[in-house]
């Protein structure tokens, strides 16, 4: 297949997840979405990238709900031939001492500006492997640690190594996007080493490595960073991944311990590797061996400075792709008032000059096509001149996605006597994560409750397709997170730029969108005490307020009005959040800076 961008490449974009379709299912929710987002804005800016992730023959799941709400997984049925390129190039990791043979996938992304981003998805469903090693590109986060820690060697080892076999020789950044990647670092120090005819690793391997790597982390909860018990990275790694260290080097034995989050003179005991208690954690790994790190939105470059204190953490705000996730009416729209913006993304200020009718025309197309949707799905039939909230994000608790039911006698009053409401969700539960499915089947059951009062409808088995259909259909975005738990969220993002006003608790990306009564509305405040606001009635006072008193009352009694929240959302957030603003961050500030930015201190 023509690669394009062999010779000119000179960043690799690494992430556990990536997705570009929805019939490709090589992700799982925002993570994902995010990476094809910024893959799709680097190949309209001509940035000099190539991608890397895993195939996943069978997919994250296939959500089935049943009249209670109970999740149902099946495996995602697709053939890759269908839409990607086999390449004859190969490579092989050693994983538990077995060597696994893997192969690459090709999908080119083409850019506005011509230019193109070549994709690549790992797959180790070959002939020559092991039965057992063969299904180790099946499932996005399936498994247990033994089958995600073997997952992460195929990505960041084998990701490095396919790239050298497919003939990229200019890479000068590696960017992993968050900490799953990270094991790429370990074959970058054994290419150092290698390359100046060593066998241990000093400390200008790991200077020279640092300055190569960026690393993106998505989490502020602590439960979200990889963390692998030693012994069991000794059993899959073993002596393929193992730091080979200068032992009287006393920087390579800091930096040891540093990743290893080790107590002093961990390292000296390095040479076996066995130390029960002491974990390989991904984000220390990349943390230490990176020249820039970065949080996702300004809020979260603050959380993440505290969870990791004595690192220097930037923060470049996440953002969308604009010409992904516009519906087509927009598109149409944007096409006769802004004809620039599938190039330029910040034209998107122009949307001021968009008639008020002509917007309202567009999104009342939009809003149909997802009244369809929903009855074709779900028998209910919608009103298309009720307000209509949207919620659509994955089923954790953190997410609060019943706040809303807080108090279901004030719910109906407020919709009772402010003219009408209803309500649709979507989004899926991680299939281990038992809270999370209970969370489902709590929102299906208070839709019941709620029968001949408001219409509520969970739509299953939620893709970039339905979150399209969504964030341009509903009238009203709702997010619900527990702050300071939300990193930055994107939904909103997609939502603002197909006018569509956010309801949101002020945390992650939205402290920096919300102009109150402009772009939309806070839930909450910002200098609200934490520890008061894990009583739910905090933002659920808070919510019903702005929902009963100021948004029904604007979109029933002075629609005109609402619509200029509307058309001020894509001006002001559309213009300004989505990923030609990001990426053009990314290189300024990571990819082609000057100088090394992150350090211990």
């Amino acid at each position: 297949m023509w690669n394009p961008a062999i010779n000119d490449a000179t960043v690799a974009y690494f992430s556990m997840e990536i997705g570009l379709k929805s019939d490709l299912p090589t992700y799982s929710g925002g993570l994902g979405a995010l990476a094809g987002d910024t893959i799709s804005a680097a190949a309209d800016l001509g940035v000099p990238m190539t991608a890397v992730t895993l195939l996943y023959r069978k997919g994250y799941f296939s959500q089935r709900l049943d009249e209670h709400g109970q999740q149902q997984v099946d495996d995602v049925v697709w053939n890759p031939a269908d839409l990607l390129v086999e390449l004859p190039a190969r490579c092989d990791v050693k994983v538990a001492g077995r060597q696994v043979v893997l192969r690459a996938w090709q999908l080119n992304i083409n850019g506005a500006s011509g230019h193109v981003v070549p994709v690549y998805f790992l797959d180790a469903d070959l002939p020559e492997n092991d039965e057992s090693d063969r299904a180790l590109t099946d499932r996005l986060y399936g498994g247990d640690d033994r089958y995600r820690l073997s997952q992460e060697l195929l990505l960041g080892v084998g990701g490095v190594r396919m790239l050298q076999a497919l003939g990229y020789d200019n890479l000068t950044r590696y960017h992993m996007n968050e900490g799953h990647a990270a094991l790429l670092t370990l074959q970058l120090l054994r290419d150092e080493a290698n390359k100046h005819g060593r066998k241990t690793i000093i400390q200008a391997d790991f200077e020279a490595v640092h300055d190569r790597c960026v690393f993106t982390t998505h989490t502020p909860v602590p439960a979200g960073h990889d963390q692998f018990p030693i012994e069991l990275v000794d059993e899959i790694i073993g002596t393929d991944g193992e730091f080979h260290v200068d032992f009287r080097d006393t920087y390579a034995v800091d930096m040891v311990e540093r990743i290893f989050q080790a107590d002093a003179g961990m390292a000296e005991r390095m040479r076996d590797l066995v130390k029960p208690g002491i974990c390989l954690n991904m984000t220390y790994l990349a943390l230490n061996l990176s020249r820039y790190v970065n949080g996702v939105a300004k809020k979260h470059g603050e959380v993440s400075r505290a969870m990791f204190s004595g690192y220097e953490i930037d923060a470049i705000t996440n953002g969308v792709h604009v010409k992904s996730w516009a519906s087509d009416y927009m598109h149409e729209l944007f096409d006769r008032f802004i004809p620039d913006w599938r190039k330029d993304s910040f034209s998107l200020r122009s949307a001021l000059s968009i008639p008020i009718s002509a917007l309202r025309a567009a999104h009342r197309k939009a809003k149909l096509d997802l009244m369809g949707i929903v009855k074709d799905r779900s028998g209910v039939v919608m009103d298309p001149d009720l307000l209509t909230i949207g919620f659509a994000r994955r089923a954790a608790t953190y997410k609060r996605a019943d706040l809303l039911f807080h108090d279901l006698e004030r719910l109906k009053e407020i919709a009772r006597s402010r003219g009408g409401l209803q309500i649709i969700y979507a989004g899926k539960a991680h299939p281990k994560d038992q809270p999370g499915q209970a969370m489902i089947r709590h929102i299906v059951e208070l839709g019941k409750q709620l029968e001949g009062h408001i219409a509520v409808v969970y739509l299953e088995n939620y893709n970039l397709d339905l979150a399209k259909r969504m964030t341009s259909g509903v009238d009203i975005w709702l997010n619900t997170p527990m702050p300071p738990n939300e990193a930055s969220g994107t939904s909103g993002m997609k939502a603002a730029l197909n006018a569509t006003p956010n309801l949101s608790v002020l945390d992650g990306w939205w402290i920096e969108g919300c102009i109150e009564g402009v772009t939309g509305w806070a839930i909450g405040r910002l200098d609200e005490d934490l520890s008061r606001v894990q009583d739910p009635s905090v933002h659920a006072e808070s919510l019903y307020h702005k929902l009963g008193e100021v948004i029904m009352p604007l979109f029933y009694d002075d629609p005109i009005n609402f619509a200029h929240v509307m058309r001020n959302s894509i001006a002001l957030n559309g213009a300004f959040f989505n990923t030609h603003r990001m990426v053009h961050q990314y290189v300024v500030n990571a990819y082609f800076s000057r100088g090394n930015h992150n350090g211990k201190h």
